[in-house]
Order: C-alpha cells, then sequence, then structure tokens
C-alpha cells in the first residue's frame, strides 16, 4: 500500500522495534518507578530544579476523605490526579467553584460528595497502571497561554518530547477539541501537531489519522505556530534524561501564562504517534545518536546536536488509520 511504503521508506519505528531496541536496552526496569509514580517524579525534580505544577496535597487512604475539605480550602482551581496513572486517565480538572459547588472545564457542577467519589476511586486503583491501590494528587491548574487560545478548546495543550541519550528527537504538540473533550488526548481526538526542533515551529498536523492545516472548531491555523521558551522546553527534556538516567524517554511539558514551561510527566514506554504528527519516522535519528557518546557532552551541546541531525520532512502522505500507522 502506498502509505505504509511511504512509511518504511521515513524509517517509522513499530511498536516490536521500540520494545526490544530501544525501550529494554535503554531503560532499565528498576529506574521505571521513578517516573510511573508521579509524586516521585514530582520530587525528583524538586531535587533537579526542574520546574513542576505546585502540590496542593496528597490523600493517601480512604480515612483521609473527610479531610478533603481541608485540602481543597484556598483554591478555587485545582487538579486531582493519579499518582500511577497513565495517558491522562482519572484526570479531574476543576476550574472554578460557585457557591458550595465545583466547577469542571466543561462547565459540569460536582458537589463535594462527587469529588470525594471521584478520589475514592483512584484510591481503589481504577486508573492506576498496575490496577492497585493509588493515591491522588491535589496540584495547580495550569493557566493556557494566549498562544494556544486561538487553537485548543476547553483544556491545556501539551508538549510531547522524545529524548534519546538526553538528545532530543522528535517533538508534538497535542491540542484538546471539543470531540477530545477539552483532553489532550490523542486517542479522544485531540490534534497532534508536529514541530520542528530545530526552530520549535509546527510542520503538519493530523486528528484521528486525517491531515489537518486549522482547528476543526475555530478554524485558527495550526500549522506555522512558533512554540515560546522553545529552548527552555528542550532543556527541561534533555534534563529529564539526567535525573531519571532512562534512556528512552517521552517528557510532557505543559505551558503556563505566568510560570512558564513546567515539566508535566515522563514516560517510560512513550507512543509513536508523533511519528505521524511530523511526517518523520524515529529510526533514523535514533540509529545517528546512537552511534554518538552523548555521556559527555552538556545540555546545550545536546540541543544543538539534536538540531544538526534534523532532516528536512518529506513530503506529506495522507497517514494510515492510527492503530496500523503505529503498531508492528
Amino acid at each position: 500500500m502506498r502509505w505504509n511504503r511511504a512509511l518504511r521508506e521515513a524509517g517509522v519505528l513499530g511498536i516490536n522495534a521500540r520494545n526490544a531496541r530501544f525501550i529494554a536496552r535503554y531503560n532499565p526496569r528498576r529506574l521505571f518507578p521513578l517516573v510511573d509514580d508521579k509524586l516521585r517524579c514530582k520530587e525528583l525534580c524538586r531535587e533537579h530544579g526542574i520546574p513542576t505544577p505546585e502540590l496542593y496535597g496528597v490523600v493517601e487512604a480512604h480515612g483521609d476523605l473527610r479531610r478533603l475539605g481541608d485540602f481543597l480550602a484556598g483554591h478555587e482551581e485545582f487538579v486531582i490526579k493519579p499518582a500511577r496513572g497513565a495517558m491522562g486517565n482519572g484526570v479531574l480538572v476543576i476550574a472554578g467553584r460557585e457557591g458550595e459547588f465545583y466547577r469542571k472545564a466543561s462547565g459540569v457542577l460536582l458537589d463535594e460528595r462527587a469529588v470525594r467519589h471521584y478520589v475514592s476511586g483512584i484510591l481503589s486503583g481504577l486508573y492506576s497502571l498496575s490496577g492497585t491501590a493509588d493515591r491522588a494528587m491535589i496540584e495547580y491548574r495550569i493557566k493556557r497561554h494566549p498562544l494556544f487560545e486561538p487553537i485548543s478548546v476547553g483544556g491545556v495543550p501539551d508538549l510531547r518530547v522524545i529524548v534519546f541519550k538526553g538528545v532530543p528527537v522528535l517533538a508534538m504538540v497535542r491540542l484538546p477539541t471539543r470531540k477530545s473533550d477539552g483532553r489532550a488526548n490523542l486517542h479522544q481526538g485531540a490534534i497532534a501537531a508536529g514541530i520542528d526542533i530545530a526552530t520549535g515551529t509546527t510542520t503538519h498536523a493530523v486528528q484521528s489519522s486525517r491531515l489537518v492545516e486549522d482547528h476543526p472548531d475555530t478554524g485558527a491555523r495550526v500549522i506555522g505556530i512558533r512554540i515560546p521558551h522553545w529552548e527552555e522546553i528542550l532543556r527541561i527534556a534533555a534534563l529529564t534524561h539526567d535525573m531519571t538516567g532512562l534512556g528512552y524517554i517521552g517528557v510532557d511539558v505543559v505551558l503556563d501564562a505566568e510560570l512558564g514551561p513546567m515539566l508535566l510527566e515522563a514516560n517510560a514506554r512513550p507512543g509513536l504517534a508523533i511519528q505521524i504528527a511530523n511526517f518523520q519516522g524515529l529510526l533514523h535519528p535514533l540509529e545517528q545518536i546512537e552511534r554518538v557518546d552523548t555521556r559527555r557532552l552538556s545540555v546545550e551541546e545536546r540541543i544543538e546536536l539534536a538540531r544538526r541531525l534534523r532532516s528536512p520532512a518529506p513530503a506529506p502522505v495522507e497517514p494510515a488509520p492510527a492503530r496500523e500507522a503505529v503498531t508492528g
């Protein structure tokens, strides 16, 4: 098929090769808990000077639910998330209050009993990676940067950077839509826009395996957007490798309107849809970096290496259905 041939020529990395050649070889399993547990990762960030959203409190057990109101007191906006969640599952965003009710970003109102029930589900492991008991984190709600107002609906976009041996390889921004219910989740219909590593400018975009140039809800163009603070975003991505010791990692960064770039989370098993967003495979740049001893390079030198290894993206082709294109 045309798209299959084009993907092979572009050096697209499949899931089996990703697991065998890069995750198994460069990500020791003993280091997975450093990123799988968001509380542990947040503590590491504090030690290494990497900015993250402020933590307001942690609900450790069901007995703590009676004190939930104390945790939330004084905070009009906040986010509740599982410490060991994945793919954004289990995240509750509260955008404000109306009397005794909490207002979600979608406008839905919840009373305190409903919020307690939601947190109880997190504690029971409803959203955890292993399905076992978890902890609930309450933290600062990111304020959407003005740049993203015309190209994001409901929630806050996030930026994913794939880092190999401390070198940023590919990047994309995930833009919430009405279809994704305001979440930056590609599987639910968010837009994935590839970003040129050298300039921080969006180059191609897809939504549900369709090429797009404009946001479906606002009509604003999503191509040619220059991401602010791009150098700092790449620096955070490269430092996350140093912090965790993981060789192949996905780093998620958010851009706050007031506080700038912050590390949202890191992933030791990052997905492969970033290749479709960039119309560029991961395999060729990974193989190039594999031949370089990056251990003696500074963060700045590794970022410069990423720029030098950047190759022009091939002409866009209509991508395959996401399931076929990113697996195998």
